[in-house]
């Protein structure tokens, strides 16, 4: 996340400009913050996807192990958009989004995160590094290093 320009009025952070390596996971928060965070994207078509919001980082080991297994694994680097998914690896992709938690935005009550859910109203936006979800502030996105 080191490169920063601006545009428009609004702040645009492009993630992982560099390549650094697998492993991170973030989700995309979307509200009108002024700060619109950009990510490679759609395996081999190394697309460009944008969202404003603010970002979520996420924690652990190999967090991106499981969608790397069905963006690349399975769906051999050509994950984009539009792509027809068959019923079994759909699945598998709710089944990883669900595996990521998160806790809402001042909700100091709660004792444990809300799992993401894949949003599949916005699923036509779905990508390899960007999938459409919703957590307990609302839509955002998933995203993750581009394996291209």
């Amino acid at each position: 996340m080191d490169h920063l320009c601006e545009a428009e009025g609004k702040r645009h952070i492009y993630l992982d400009p560099d390549g650094c390596g697998s492993g991170w996971v973030f989700v995309i928060v979307a509200a009108p913050t002024g700060v619109v965070y950009q990510n490679q994207c759609g395996g081999y078509s190394c697309a460009q996807y944008e969202q404003e919001g603010y970002l979520v980082p996420l924690f652990g080991a190999d967090l991106d192990a499981e969608l790397n297994e069905i963006f690349v694994g399975e769906l051999r680097g050509w994950g984009m958009r539009g792509q027809e998914w068959p019923v079994e690896l759909l699945d598998r992709l709710r089944a990883a989004v669900s595996s990521f938690a998160v806790y809402g935005s001042g909700r100091h009550h709660e004792l444990y995160p809300t799992a993401l859910v894949l949003d599949e109203s916005r699923f036509a936006e779905a990508a390899e590094a960007w999938i459409p979800v919703v957590g307990p502030d609302g839509p955002g996105v998933l995203v993750w290093e581009n394996s291209d």
